[in-house]
């Protein structure tokens, strides 16, 4: 193995066979279901593990199961079954044997037609989990990666460049003329190659993207958006000069289906695609998830991501991918020096944040593709189901959903405030159910705050080495590997109040939250009676303004008589954040200073991204006059904005949007009355060009007066004329008043009553 000194390694299966049974065995990379054979053996997957550094693949029989009440409920099903008693007086008390994956699928249907339940009618008397990968897993015991360092796998990274037909915003597959230009690839060893157009043609092209893929056989393919634009791209180009993409380690074909991505409030249907005997990982869904907790990311771009991790070099090169044709043209060697940069990048993110899935991967039963895609109630409920299974256990019913009363959060002061302190609950809401044994009731064989127990204290462990990080990319490792798991475990809590988790427990969840909130307002009763000043409060944390120190060794022993009398037997707090100042703007919406004179800001009011670019940078300038105490020349720093209007490049003040529908069917909707006018729709119509959905519209707002409707004074930004602008600077200018006065309300450091 390749495991550095600096990496927290996932303990060994074997140290907690109690929780999810014995270790699974070593090296198994992926699993892939195969065509039945009922002559044989019935069902057959077909494993793939590295042995001695060789790929051995090799079949097994599987055979498909469910749970089910009793045995007498499949009486009259279609299909061949074995049924099998399970322990317990739980709900599903048997479990349902299949001979293949048809057979499996018909059962399922006939039990949906027969058990076609009104909203109201409580749970169905069986539980069918429609994927037959995860039921092998869960069968079998076994996991993915085992024994493995993450240093093991064989990572590729895949990047494509295209060019775009003049007159549009941004390429489109299914346009001839947007043809690839470079497949750029990368893997974990540090090796590029960048595959170029030289005269050969795309299909030469796409025939030799496919080769190298074969011939270094990853076991992971990682991109930036490879779910809804590398791979989409490759596989339209790849039909249009039909080139077949076997890039399965079988010989098979990618393969594709809708698929839908939840992070936090974001919910993004892709095209989920899947590789025989690999897996295929989208850095662009995992910074999702971790800006779902930080809100400290500008965009979710891969350039944004490499300079926000410190992973972007020194002298990498930087291109407007709308003129990426003609760049081309002119310098394809810029262009080739630009895509292998962004290999480097995408494999340096993917380092930071594939890790934590990695060890997840270890004790999940489900391929590792799904750990990255699937949201924490669904691995939680695979952990209990499959500690279940084998223990052949019977299942309880979920609870019916009830309303409680949630965490704590206040804010106490808004405005600028000096001298900024946060502490923070360790794993509040874990560290309650532990300390108070509050599981599901239905959970009889202890599974749940065991499992708890022991991912709550790798996450602290890995929280510990980022603060004893001795490098920036070392703490960027462990941030990301700690916050994945403290959204893991958190979810416990959610898990509980779930209406579709299996052990739900509405009546816990309240309790957990009730006890929650108890300490919290314990912790600011405790900081105002001595001194201190909250500012914020957010379900685990608080923000505070200390009392002054004036003696050595103050501040410490202040921390220490907080965690002794504010916090009860087993809760643990954290001073994890020392601030020169803080912009308090509304709840959950802040900005930070750190000493370093690094800007820290949170919170969709103050990171829009849907604001223009002029208007994001005038924010961030502003934020950091009220935070280093100038708030003197903020109305110099808004007259100089309006000044520079005028000079200020068109895409500074443009928007982007992306047409979700074909501009056909927004003017019917249009005519029915059935939507209201939009700038970049009415463009895309007015153009004359073949936009389609997919296609992005850039644009600006033409004129002289400041109130405009939209969708009658834009324009794109490909016609505007450097040599006769047409910009709405009254417009802009509004909009920057606009801005200016809504963050200037702001009151400063006004204390707020409870």
């Amino acid at each position: 193995m390749k495991a550095t000194p600096d990496t927290p390694q996932a303990p060994a299966a074997g140290s907690w066979p109690a929780i999810l049974g014995q270790q699974p065995p070593p090296g198994l990379l992926a699993v892939e279901l195969e065509p039945a054979d009922r002559q044989a053996c019935g069902q057959r997957v077909s494993l793939y593990l590295r042995e001695q550094q060789r790929i051995i693949r090799r079949q097994e029989c599987f055979r498909p199961f469910m749970w089910i009440e009793n045995e007498g409920l499949l009486q009259g099903c279609p299909v061949q079954v074995e049924c099998q008693s399970l322990g317990g007086e739980l709900w599903l008390k048997s479990l349902a044997f299949f001979d293949d994956w048809s057979d499996w699928k018909s059962a399922q249907t006939w039990l949906a037609q027969k058990f076609s339940r009104a909203a109201d009618a409580g749970p169905a008397p069986y539980l069918a989990l429609n994927d037959p990968l995860q039921q092998f897993c869960m069968l079998s015991g076994r996991t993915f990666f085992s024994a493995m360092a993450f240093e093991d796998l064989r990572r590729l990274q895949v990047d494509i460049e295209t060019i775009t037909a003049p007159g549009f915003d941004f390429c489109n597959a299914e346009r001839a003329s947007d043809r690839i230009i470079i497949i750029a690839l990368g893997d974990e060893s540090g090796w590029v190659e960048t595959l170029a157009d030289e005269g050969g043609g795309e299909k030469q092209l796409l025939e030799e993207f496919v080769r190298v893929v074969r011939e270094r056989d990853p076991d992971v393919i990682e991109g930036h958006n490879i779910f809804n634009f590398d791979l989409p791209y490759l596989a339209q180009r790849a039909k249009l000069h039909r080139v077949p993409l076997a890039l399965g380690r079988d010989g098979s074909l990618l393969r594709s289906r809708p698929g839908r991505f939840v992070a936090g409030e974001r919910s993004t249907n892709f095209s989920r695609y899947t590789i025989n005997g690999r897996h295929i990982v989208d850095t662009f869904f995992l910074l999702q998830i971790y800006d779902a907790t930080h809100r400290a990311l500008e965009s979710l771009s891969l350039k944004e991501a490499a300079r926000h991790f410190g992973l972007a070099a020194p002298q990498r090169v930087y291109l407007d991918s709308a003129d990426m044709a003609n760049i081309y043209a002119r310098d394809p060697q810029r262009v080739l020096r630009y895509a292998a940069d962004d290999i480097r990048e995408t494999r340096a993110l993917a380092d930071v944040l594939t890790r934590s899935y990695f060890v997840q991967a270890q004790m999940l039963p489900m391929p590792y593709q799904d750990v990255c895609l699937r949201g924490n109630a669904a691995k939680i409920d695979a952990l209990l189901l499959g500690a279940y299974l084998q223990r052949r256990h019977a299942l309880p019913a979920p609870e019916a959903p009830r309303p409680f009363e949630g965490g704590y959060t206040d804010i106490f002061m808004r405005g600028t405030i000096r001298n900024v302190r946060h502490c923070d609950v360790r794993s509040l809401y874990p560290s309650i159910m532990l300390a108070k044994g509050l599981g599901p009731s239905s959970d009889t064989q202890g599974v749940f705050l065991k499992l708890l127990e022991f991912l709550r204290d790798y996450r602290l462990e890995a929280k510990r080495q980022m603060l004893s990080a001795s490098t920036p990319a070392q703490a960027a490792h462990f941030q990301a590997l700690q916050t994945a798991f403290k959204i893991l475990i958190n979810s416990f809590y959610g898990y509980l109040g779930f209406a579709q988790a299996r052990f739900n427990d509405f009546e816990a969840a309240a309790r957990v939250a009730a006890a929650g909130r108890n300490i919290l307002r314990r912790m600011i009763k405790w900081l105002r009676a001595h001194g201190a000043q909250p500012v914020e409060i957010d379900t685990d944390g608080i923000y505070f303004v200390p009392p002054p120190f004036r003696a050595r060794g103050a501040e410490e022993a202040f921390q220490r008589r907080f965690q002794k009398e504010a916090l009860p037997a087993g809760i643990e707090v954290e001073f994890d954040g020392d601030y020169l100042s803080m912009f308090s703007y509304k709840m959950k919406n802040y900005a930070l200073l750190e000493p370093s004179g690094q800007m820290i800001i949170r919170g969709a009011a103050l990171k829009s991204r849907g604001l223009e670019p002029y208007l994001r940078a005038f924010l961030r300038d502003y934020l950091r006059l009220q935070l280093e105490a100038r708030p003197q020349d903020i109305p110099a720093l808004l007259e100089r904005y309006k000044a520079e209007l005028a000079q200020m490049p068109i895409r500074n003040l443009a928007k982007t949007e992306i047409l979700k529908e074909t501009p056909a069917g927004y003017a019917a909707k249009v005519a029915a009355k059935k939507r209201a006018r939009n700038a970049a729709y009415e463009l895309a119509l007015r153009s004359g060009r073949p936009y389609q959905a997919g296609d992005r519209v850039v644009y600006y707002i033409t004129g002289t007066k400041k109130n405009v409707a939209a969708h009658q004074a834009a324009k794109l930004v490909r016609d505007w004329d450097p040599q006769a602008p047409d910009t709405n600077l009254a417009y802009y200018i509004a909009k920057l008043e606009a801005l200016h006065a809504r963050l200037a309300a702001t009151p400063d450091g006004e204390a707020e009553p409870l």
